[in-house]
This record gives structure tokens, C-alpha cells and sequence, in this order.
């Protein structure tokens, strides 16, 4: 049996066909082989399979719907180069290119064949659209010099290099594309980083928005740009930044958040807004010009939204052109808006770091954590903030703000901001309504708390903590602090900068402690001196009186005995001279070196009360006296302490009142803390009303020295202890005294 015979050209068709798919393959790779090295040999392959054929070539571009004249590649003996042969509009390979469909010449009766190609002796031909995925991409026009019908063998040869054509240019396109994109991505990307530089190296906020404005202008071919920020109270767009060319008088007044424009609705709906016409619904009607004088057809505006999600601002753009903006630019634009949001960010805690060093170096301990709180709470875009400071297993509130109304004090176990002390660890809450660990779910809903952010003071990696420091957001608030490490480090930076001024302020109050101990014991040394002198003179002159009062009785029995009046003014002169020793003797012994010695605090306070005339509408309280550790102290001066403290709180309840004294320990201290529920003593006033020439609110009482609070906070330092004041002037006063424990020998040293 004898085998068929086989065409050789179906070899030169694999052997082509295995040749052009590796060349497709390389396209592209390090530049060696090009879609026109491809294209070419598939033309050439064309003409092997057809004898006597000529074969050209043409790419086709989808969006313009037009076949590219640059891109001709031709083969055949009969070809003429680029000769005038373009398609025509109405020719057969726009004809294949719509009807997705081999188009041959013998078969289309109402069209002809190219005049130029009919010149070069092209009789018949067929043309063959390039389609990749139901998309034309090019077009294979094959010329026979005769006029002949292809044979079934010749179409299908050629369908196979028609494949290889459309898969050629298809990825030479994308390449092609790829490259481009590749290109503008790593210019984008180097404009960012030349932002980046640009912004890092501006300190003024106003000079770092310019900054960018100008950047998003470079990238996007905007005509102009505009930065407007949130106001802190949240109502209103104010401008802070204004880049472009423009003419005329630029509108940048403050923008209200409700107001009909389209800035204010991306800042109210918190999303992008890209227009490609401002004459169209609904944007016609919110366009709000930067200069009437102006017209703009597009805009670009995305909102400044921070880690947390706080609303900074808005950052805009606008073009006359329409549809000059597209998703590429509002990428960018969001991007360099994440710029500024970071800028924005880092100015505002740099500014309030700079208020803090200062307020640090110049303020009480009481302002400086106040403003702290504020800062925290601007920083954060918390609705409340507190500090506390720890004393045992008890939170005291220092500080706060207005809007934070829980209890003065909380209890670390139980709570979430003991959970931070004991965990040393930040501590965020998603929920407070449902935390568990929240000991408060009633305060939480009163108060419409949703989150909050509380983080330990902390003095250094191995100090204990001295307290907390809490923010609180509100339910639709912003403050998702577990979503950004950056409220975390804030907080965590501001309550470092808490703790400073709590050892600031320990080292202030110890400096100046030391120091009035120190001009206190010089003081009293040389007035004791003085007053020894004092009595020792008086003694000499006064002292004589009585003696020789009574010579005068011993002598002239008889005188004062028939004068009645002389012998009562001799007993009432000596009387008074007794009287008068007793008195000086009385008020100069508080002047002399105190013994310091073991002293039961609660006998001094009883000794006190008994000395203090009560007046009957007043009450006396006593806790946790009788179970406090001996003290370092004199008798009589500790006694003389709690009866001026005593006799204070009288005067500042006007005769009616409360009076509670309490006392506590720790392994150094005994503290002891005397309060009434009197009008209070306003904070500004804390440091001057233990001043010697502070004038008190009642009178001195008969028969005392009558320096107040001056003498109190000078016997304390006497004692090498201390007196402090709480009081937010509205709630009662609150006096706290501390003294050195006994030491275990019961030794004592005189002051």
C-alpha cells in the first residue's frame, strides 16, 4: 500500500510555526528580538506556504478604531514597500476587522482590491483580522498574482500564522504597556520620594501644605489647589494653604462644614469626590470657585483622614479642562493626602511637645498636667482625658478635663487603668459598654463613652508606676486607638512627660523643703538667741517687780493697812507683772529648738481639740488615728499644728461645718490629712496662702500670735516634715501633713 504524498510546505509551516513561537516568546527580553523582527517572519513564512504571494502586515489601535500606518511589515517580490497601500476606510481589512472574519476578494463582489496593489499585479487576495480575545489587534493582507482561489490548504497554513501574528502583537502591546506603566510608576515614585524629601525638610505646617499643593499640581496637570483644615471645634473649613495660577480675588474665607459646596461634602461624607464635569448634576449645584473670575470643569477632592480616623481637612484641585482628572490622580492625590495628614500630625505634637518643655520649666505641677490632659485629648481626638496618681491600691485623680465625670478616686483592682499599672502595658478598650474589665458599664453609657486609651506613668524600665493616664472617645467620635501605634506613642510620650513634671515637682518641693529647713533652723537659732536675751533683760527688770512689791508689804504692813487702795493697786501691779513673765515665756518658747521625739499623733489631735474653743454648730471627725505608727515630732509644736489647722477650718466654715482628720502610713511617712467642707481655697491661691504676709479670711484669735498658715507650714519644716493644700475652691479644703516616722532606736536630735 502506498502512502499519501505530503505537501513539503506543511514542513515549512511547522518548522516556521515553531520559529515565530519562540521569537513571540523573547519579545521584550533585554531587547533582542522586537514585534517587528516577529512580524516579519511571519510575513515571510506567509509567502513560502503561498508561492508567488505577497504578504503586508498592519496593527490596529481598538480606541481609535484605526489601523496604524507606522506599524507595516511586508514581504514578496511583488511588494513595493510603503507605497501608498494604508487601508482604506471602506476597504477589505476594515471589513474583516468588524466582522471579526477572513475576508477574501473573489468572494467580496462590492469591493476591490487595493489600487495600489492592483498596480503592483495583485489579482486576488485575503485578509485575515488579528484577533486576541474577541478584540482586533492587527490585520494579514495576502496578494496572489493570479487570479486563483486559495486552496483549503493555503487558508488553514495561513490561519495558524494568523495566530501567531494576533499573539505577537498582543504581547508586544502589553509589554509595550507594561513598560509604560512601569515607567510613570517609578517617575511617580520618584516624585514621591522628592515630596517626601521636600516635606521632611519644612518645619512651618503652611510651607509643607505648599509643598505638596505644588507636588499634586506637577503630577496631575491641575491648574490650582487649595488646602482647607478642620477647625478644633469641628464647624468650619479654614484655609491654610493656596497653590496655581489663578487672577482675580481667591475665595478662601472660612468654609462651614454644613455648607453647600464640594469640599464640605467630602469632608461631611468623609470620601473622594473625582468630577470630571462640573456642569453636571448634581456637582452644578454645590460648586463653590475659588475665583468667581475662573472657570473650572473638573475637580479632585479627597479627604485628610488620620490612622484613628479624625478628619484633618480637605485637599482639592481643579482643572478647566473636563475630565482632566482620573483614578490614577485620585490615587496620588490620596497619597500625598497621607502626606499631609503625617505633617499635620507631627507639627501639632510638636508644637504641644514645645508648650509642655515650657510649661515644665515654668508652671505648677497642677497646670502642667492639666495641660497635658487638653493636649492628649487634641492630639487624639479624644472626647475626655485624665491622670491619675497612685497611693496604695487607690487612683487619685490629679487632673482632668471637663468632660470626665467619674470619681475623685478609683481602685487599681478591677479597673481598667490599674489593669495598665499592673500590666506596665498600654490598655485599649473597643467597647466600654461591654468591657468586662471596665468596672463602670453605667458610667460609660451616662457619660456616652465608646473606647478608651490608658497607659501607666512610668518612671523608667524598671521604676514603679506612680499612676495612669486615660482618654476617652466618644460613641461616633473618631479614637479607634487599636487601629494606630501612633495614639499609643503619643499617650505614652505624654505621660512621660507627666511623670517628669510628677519628679519635678518631688524635687522642687524637696529642694525647697531642704531649703526652709534649712533658713528656718538659721532663723530660729539667732531669734532664739534673741529671745533668750529678751527674757533674760526682761526677767532683770520685770522679774524684780513682784520681789519688791512684797518688800513694800513687809515694810509698810501698817500704811496698807488703813489704804485699802494702795494695797489692791500693789497686789494688781504684781499680778500683771506675773501675768506678763508667764506670757513671753509662753509665746518665746515656740522660738527656742524643738525636741524632736517619739509622739503618738492621735494624743496631739486630742490634746488640740481640747485647746480649741468648739463652737457648738462644728463636728469633729476622727479616723484611722489610733492605728498609725509614732511619729519624729515635739509634743507641744505637733499639738500647736493641729490647733492652728483646727482653728482655720472654724474660720473658713464661719462657726458650721464638718471637720474630718484621717490618717495614713507608708514605710517612711505618716500622713495626716485635715479637711472641712467649707467654700474651698481656689488652686491659684495654694501657693501664697501659707506666706507670712497672706492676709487669712477670719481674724486672729485673742491670745495667739496670729500668723496663720505661715506658722503651720514653718513648724512642719521645723519637724523636717511638710504641710500641702488640695482644694479646687468650690468642695472644701483638704490639709496634708507629713511626718518622719519614729526610728526604730527612738532616737532624737533637736531643730
Amino acid at each position: 500500500m502506498t502512502e499519501p504524498k505530503t505537501d513539503p510546505r506543511l514542513y515549512d509551516v511547522l518548522a516556521s510555526l515553531n520559529e515565530i513561537g519562540a521569537t513571540v516568546n523573547q519579545i521584550g527580553q533585554d531587547g533582542k528580538v522586537s514585534v517587528e523582527t516577529t512580524l516579519d517572519l511571519i510575513v515571510n513564512s506567509a509567502i513560502r506556504v503561498v508561492p508567488g504571494a505577497s504578504a503586508v502586515i498592519y496593527a490596529f489601535d481598538s480606541s481609535s478604531e484605526k489601523f496604524i500606518n507606522a506599524s507595516r511589515v511586508s514581504a514578496g517580490s511583488t511588494d513595493l514597500g510603503n507605497a501608498g497601500d494604508e487601508p482604506r476606510p471602506d476597504g477589505l481589512g476594515f471589513r474583516a476587522i468588524r466582522q471579526r472574519r477572513k475576508v477574501l476578494s473573489y468572494e467580496e463582489k462590492d469591493i476591490s482590491i487595493h489600487p495600489v496593489r492592483t498596480e503592483s499585479g495583485a489579482r486576488a487576495m485575503g485578509c485575515f483580522p488579528l484577533i486576541v480575545a474577541s478584540s482586533p489587534v492587527g490585520a494579514l493582507y495576502v496578494y496572489l498574482p493570479d487570479e486563483r482561489e486559495f486552496s483549503q490548504l493555503e487558508l488553514l497554513m495561513l490561519d495558524n500564522f494568523v495566530n501567531q501574528a494576533a499573539m505577537a502583537i498582543y504581547h508586544a502591546h502589553n509589554l509595550e504597556l507594561m513598560q509604560r506603566n512601569l515607567s510613570r510608576k517609578d517617575e511617580e515614585i520618584k516624585r514621591m520620594r522628592r515630596a517626601g524629601l521636600l516635606i521632611s525638610s519644612r518645619l512651618r505646617l503652611e510651607e509643607t501644605l505648599e509643598s505638596i499643593l505644588q507636588m499634586a499640581l506637577e503630577v496631575t496637570g491641575a491648574r490650582w489647589g487649595i488646602f482647607r483644615l478642620l477647625d478644633k471645634k469641628a464647624q468650619t473649613l479654614n484655609t491654610r494653604a493656596v497653590a496655581g495660577e489663578y487672577t482675580g480675588h481667591p475665595l478662601v474665607e472660612e468654609l462651614p462644614l454644613d455648607s453647600n459646596s464640594v469640599m464640605a461634602w467630602v469632608a461631611r461624607e468623609r470620601q473622594s469626590a473625582c468630577i470630571a464635569n462640573l456642569h453636571a448634576e448634581p456637582w452644578s449645584q454645590i460648586y463653590y470657585p475659588l475665583d468667581a473670575g475662573l472657570e473650572m470643569r473638573s475637580e479632585l477632592a479627597v479627604p485628610l483622614i488620620g490612622a484613628t480616623g479624625r478628619l484633618e481637612g480637605v485637599l482639592n484641585l481643579e482643572s478647566p479642562v473636563v475630565g482632566a482628572f482620573g483614578e490614577e490622580d485620585s490615587y496620588l492625590l490620596q497619597a500625598l493626602a497621607t502626606q499631609a495628614v503625617i505633617t499635620i500630625q507631627e507639627v501639632r505634637l510638636l508644637d504641644a511637645l514645645e508648650e509642655v518643655t515650657h510649661l515644665l520649666l515654668t508652671q505648677s505641677l497642677h497646670k502642667v498636667l492639666a495641660h497635658l490632659v487638653s493636649l492628649a485629648c487634641d492630639l487624639l481626638d479624644a472626647a475626655t482625658g485624665v491622670i491619675w496618681s497612685l497611693k496604695g491600691d487607690v487612683l487619685n485623680v490629679d487632673a482632668q478635663t471637663e468632660g470626665y465625670q467619674h470619681s475623685d478616686s478609683i481602685p487599681v483592682k478591677g479597673s481598667l487603668a490599674g489593669l495598665a499599672i499592673l500590666d506596665r502595658s498600654p490598655v485599649i478598650s473597643e467597647d466600654l459598654q461591654v468591657d468586662k474589665r471596665f468596672h463602670r458599664a453605667d458610667l460609660a453609657v451616662d457619660q456616652n463613652w465608646a473606647r478608651a486609651l490608658i497607659v501607666p506613668l512610668l518612671p523608667g524600665d524598671e521604676g514603679e508606676p506612680i499612676g495612669a493616664f486615660g482618654v476617652y472617645s466618644s460613641i461616633g467620635g473618631a479614637g479607634h486607638f487599636a487601629e494606630s501605634e501612633w495614639d499609643k506613642k503619643v499617650l505614652v510620650f505624654l505621660a512621660d512627660y507627666a511623670v517628669l513634671a510628677y519628679q519635678n515637682a518631688a524635687h522642687q518641693d524637696a529642694l525647697r523643703a531642704a531649703q526652709e529647713q534649712r533658713s528656718v533652723a538659721e532663723t530660729f537659732a539667732a531669734v532664739g538667741d534673741i529671745a533668750s536675751n529678751l527674757l533674760h533683760h526682761l526677767n532683770n527688770k520685770v522679774g524684780t517687780i513682784p520681789v519688791r512689791i512684797q518688800g513694800i508689804e513687809d515694810k509698810c504692813q501698817d500704811v496698807l493697812t488703813v489704804n485699802p487702795y494702795l494695797a489692791h493697786n500693789l497686789d494688781e501691779i504684781e499680778h500683771c507683772a506675773t501675768d506678763a513673765m508667764d506670757s513671753v515665756r509662753e509665746s518665746l518658747s515656740h522660738l527656742r529648738p524643738i525636741k524632736r521625739e517619739p509622739v503618738l499623733v492621735l494624743s496631739r489631735v486630742l490634746d488640740a481639740i481640747r485647746l480649741v474653743k468648739m463652737p457648738p454648730g462644728v463636728e469633729i471627725k476622727i479616723n484611722n488615728l489610733d492605728h498609725l505608727p509614732v511619729v519624729m515630732a515635739g509634743e507641744r509644736t505637733l499639738s500647736l499644728v493641729f490647733t492652728n489647722l483646727i482653728e482655720n477650718a472654724i474660720d473658713a466654715m464661719n462657726n458650721k461645718g464638718k471637720i474630718t482628720i484621717s490618717g495614713s502610713a507608708d514605710p517612711e511617712w505618716v500622713e495626716v490629712r485635715v479637711s472641712d467642707n467649707g467654700p474651698g481655697i481656689p488652686p491659684e491661691l495654694h501657693e501664697h496662702i501659707f506666706d507670712l504676709n497672706y492676709s487669712n479670711r477670719g481674724t486672729p484669735r485673742p491670745g495667739k500670735l496670729g500668723f496663720g498658715l505661715w506658722w503651720v507650714k514653718t513648724l512642719m519644716a521645723r519637724l523636717e516634715g511638710s504641710v500641702t493644700v488640695q482644694s479646687d475652691g468650690v468642695r472644701g479644703t483638704t490639709f496634708i501633713l507629713k511626718l518622719p516616722l519614729a526610728e526604730p532606736n527612738g532616737g532624737s536630735n533637736a531643730r
